[in-house]
């Protein structure tokens, strides 16, 4: 059994990120045979600064590894170092109903903001659908909100097999936590950083606990009863054990309890959650060659996999080869 899955680096990834994804590339490595990328083709829908896409490639793949993702148990990749993605998306473009694309959730939100997207950002679902079949991938670990992209790869491989009358690409499922599946930002939305409303696992310590001292809350006096499922306890809830998170609850309810008396309880519960990654993450940086290496030995793994796929969708679709 097969699991795929990818994340932009589009910037410093936060702890949405960790909880909605990446926790579960790590926890996932003993189960399934992994295969993980960083999905820079993706992020180029935005026109990034090319030298600021670099950084961010580099930074996430750190982030990858401190979090204990292991290139011995997974394929770790760049989504750029295998040109099969984009061929395969190409041949999957003619058989993708222009409706479908329609209705993607980034498309739509571009549309309803008044912005004007680009054909990248159209045709997205296709590339993810590519990246997705090209592995025979049986499960797809997403946070919530990308759930439409793993049913649009699924729609995709049902048309392509059904148009040429072969079972070429096998049909992915999502695989989703649901409990961590959104997770709150310091503004009491999704977090995101798009919305400027992270927590960052690798930032300065000081930078940290401004992010953690800016979550916002309601103007209630120290003495003063509070709602106990509050913006504070809603990001505690993923760091604390269920005894621990009904303590602070209790003592809001309780009063004589600041919210930045539960803020700094959080913050000491970020360092020492993430204590032992911040420290790998350091190391890692100052050894890029290594780094290089992984990239290296994911790009090789990947490929063989990817062009042995080709062969066979070319051979399908009637490409002379």
């Amino acid at each position: 059994m097969r699991s795929l899955s990818g994340i932009q680096p589009s910037g410093i990834l936060h702890i949405g990120n960790y909880f909605g994804a990446l926790k579960q590339f790590v926890d996932l490595q003993d189960k399934y045979e992994g295969l993980y990328f960083l999905a820079d083709y993706h992020a180029l829908t935005s026109n990034p600064d090319p030298v600021k896409l670099r950084e961010n490639t580099i930074n996430v793949l750190l982030d990858y590894l401190a979090l204990g993702l292991d290139p011995k148990k997974s394929i770790v990749f760049l989504q750029s170092d295998v040109p099969c993605h984009t061929e395969l998306m190409w041949i999957l473009n003619n058989v993708t109903p222009v409706a479908l694309l329609e209705r993607g959730h980034a498309y739509k939100d571009k549309i309803a903001k008044g912005l004007k997207p680009n054909t990248g950002l159209f045709t997205y679902p296709v590339l993810m659908a590519a990246d997705i079949l090209m592995y025979d991938t049986d499960y797809v670990p997403v946070g919530k909100d990308q759930k439409q992209h793993v049913e649009f790869a699924r729609d995709i491989a049902i048309k392509f097999n059904e148009h040429y009358q072969k079972e070429v690409f096998k049909l992915p499922n999502d695989l989703i936590m649901e409990n961590v599946a959104v997770v709150t930002g310091v503004d009491g939305e999704k977090m995101s950083k798009s919305y400027g409303n992270m927590i960052n696992m690798f930032v300065p310590e000081k930078q940290l606990k401004k992010q953690v001292m800016s979550i916002v809350t309601d103007s209630k006096t120290l003495e003063e009863s509070k709602d106990p499922d509050n913006n504070i306890t809603k990001i505690y809830s993923l760091f604390a054990t269920k005894e621990e998170l009904e303590a602070m609850k209790q003592k809001f309810i309780n009063g004589n309890y600041g919210y930045g008396h539960a803020k700094k309880e959080l913050f000491e519960k970020i360092l020492d959650y993430f204590g032992e990654a911040r420290k790998k993450r350091e190391k890692l940086a100052d050894n890029l060659d290594y780094i290089h290496e992984i990239l290296n030995e994911g790009k090789i793994k990947a490929n063989k996999i990817a062009q042995a796929k080709m062969d066979v969708v070319r051979k399908t679709v009637g490409l002379y080869k």
